[in-house]
């Protein structure tokens, strides 16, 4: 039995200590991804609750923003006229 397979040099086991770190870091930075998607969708599920109870209410908040760009558009007044 040759024994020169089962020894590895310094430079083999620091680049498979290298691979197992940086697999691992993806393999948690995934599950964290997974997490962060769970948390946006329960995000989105609160908000379109609270934009049908405002429609309920009657309040169009797609008015309010169509408002909100006109007024972005409209040309602001020089600041000498202002003063």
């Amino acid at each position: 039995m040759c024994l020169e397979g089962a020894i590895m040099t310094k430079e083999e086991t620091s680049k498979e200590e290298q691979v197992g770190f940086h697999k691992g870091a993806l393999s948690t930075l995934a599950k964290e991804r997974q997490e962060m998607l769970k948390i946006l969708q329960i995000v989105e599920q609160l908000m379109q609750l609270h934009i049908k109870g405002l429609k309920e209410l009657g309040v169009d908040l797609e008015a309010q923003a169509k408002e909100l760009e006109n007024e972005k558009k409209k040309p602001k007044k020089p600041i000498d006229e202002m003063l």
